[in-house]
């Protein structure tokens, strides 16, 4: 399955006017990153994949709509799997992509390899 189009450009509109974002195709989805550490991602899942502080990631979970991003078999700390198909969807995302952008921003950004 391909990610969703328009969540994609719903995420890039609430990126617009943050510093340093790029994009780029990771995971069979689109990830949006911050002084290159991955913030948000359109998965190819469905719904977003969140980056989130790993030690309030638990606290965000719910089991449902919410749940650890699981990659390879593997539960991955501080990433979350959110559903982005149910009720407001517009302020659900945004709220989601403000929590991802803030923690992709307190790390320190990546240097470019060569």
């Amino acid at each position: 399955m391909a990610y969703d189009r328009d969540l994609a450009e719903l995420i890039r509109e609430l990126t617009a006017g943050e510093e340093g974002v790029t994009e780029r195709p990771m995971f069979g989805g689109l990830a949006f990153l911050v002084g290159g550490n991955m913030a948000v991602a359109a998965s190819r899942e469905g719904g977003l994949l969140v980056r989130a502080d790993p030690r309030e990631a638990a606290e965000l979970e719910d089991g449902d709509r919410v749940r650890p991003m699981v990659m390879g078999g593997r539960e991955m700390h501080g990433w979350l799997h959110v559903d982005a198909d149910a009720g407001d969807r517009a302020g659900d995302v945004e709220r989601w992509v403000a929590r991802g952008v803030s923690y992709a921003r307190s790390l320190p950004a990546k240097t470019r390899r060569r």
